[in-house]
């Protein structure tokens, strides 16, 4: 696989394991020579044994100064995973493992302006940091944690004890609702918006933001992935310049797929940000799941380009070109 950590994995020693919400496990590893505080929006990328081969997940860092050791890391067990979750689940202290060193793709701003966080569900992870910077600056900044349930939104009682006047929680249960317009139209016309959460609260922020005419530099966001519209299922992908047709299984991506079959895919992110893996559409003869935050509405409705590590057809055919000629 074409990705960016093929030589710099490290050995990692799981230190604790413990559930602090109904799907939610706090995982502190020991990562020699990577302390505890980590920059904020750091993440660390594990490799994940499986049956056929090894996968990679991304994991944020929780960085809310309450572990001087370890580096620490919230899986939430997803309800059709496709090993990642479910094998960090059952991970015991003294289990080694491997994992990148810490990652910032999505940084914190040095500018002393006011910014407001907004997380769904999981995607509170990375903006924990974020919070304790901004406190310890002295800076400006609100905290919007939304989630479908309070019972399997982690960390609720620690973020109203270290930020008592800046947390807002929206549950859906509850009948809360995160106004994302309202919430937009009432920012400084300096301040920043810090968003982690699943697509549709991506895409609602990017509305907003492009409706208020903000500009598009000051809304930084980073996602956890996306279940798509439709269920997963099996589907084939074809590549006729490499005369390469492979099936996708529906534990599978199509990057997964394809480099067992001997192409080379350009990869990164792994979660449908980057655009990385993103390659044209050549024909389709089903209805393609478009599962990525990097393609706009309107592209994706033309059904000409496809992110391949996340995105899916609805059990068709995918015929799609890729700019690499698989190695000898």
């Amino acid at each position: 696989m074409a990705h960016r950590h093929s030589a710099a994995w490290e050995q990692a020693t799981v230190l604790e394991s413990i559930l602090v919400a109904d799907t939610v496990r706090r995982i502190v590893l020991d990562v020699p020579g990577h302390p505890a505080r980590s920059r904020a929006g750091a993440h660390l990328d594990v490799v994940i044994p499986a049956s056929k081969r090894e996968i990679i997940r991304s994991y944020s860092v929780v960085d809310d100064g309450r572990r001087p050791e370890g580096v620490s890391i919230a899986v939430r067990l997803a309800p059709h995973s496709r090993g990642g979750s479910t094998f960090m689940h059952t991970l015991q202290a003294g289990d080694a493992l491997r994992v990148s060193p810490p990652l910032r793709s999505f940084a914190l701003t040095t500018r002393r302006v006011p910014c407001v966080l907004l997380a769904g569900g999981i995607g509170i992870t990375p903006l924990i940091g974020m919070a304790r910077v901004l406190r310890d600056r002295g800076q400006d900044y609100q905290l919007h944690y939304a989630g479908r349930r309070g019972s399997d939104m982690p960390f609720l009682t620690e973020l109203r004890a270290d930020h008592p006047d800046r947390v807002h929680i929206a549950v859906d249960e509850r009948g809360e609702r995160v106004d994302i317009p309202k919430l937009v139209e009432g920012l400084a016309p300096a301040a920043e918006l810090y968003v982690c959460g699943p697509p549709g609260m991506l895409a609602a922020a990017a509305r907003a933001w492009a409706a208020d005419g903000r500009p598009a530099g000051l809304l930084r966001f980073e996602s956890f992935g996306s279940g798509g519209t439709q269920p997963a299922e099996p589907f084939d992908v074809w590549v006729p310049r490499l005369g390469i047709r492979t099936r996708v299984p529906a534990e599978s991506t199509a990057a997964e797929a394809l480099e067992r079959a001997g192409a080379e895919v350009m990869t990164d992110c792994l979660r449908g940000e980057c655009g990385l893996c993103v390659v044209p559409v050549l024909e389709v003869d089903c209805h393609l799941d478009h599962r990525d935050v990097f393609l706009s509405q309107r592209q994706k409705n033309l059904d000409t380009e496809m992110a391949l590590c996340v995105s899916r057809a609805t059990g068709g055919t995918v015929c799609v070109d890729l700019p690499r000629r698989p190695g000898p």
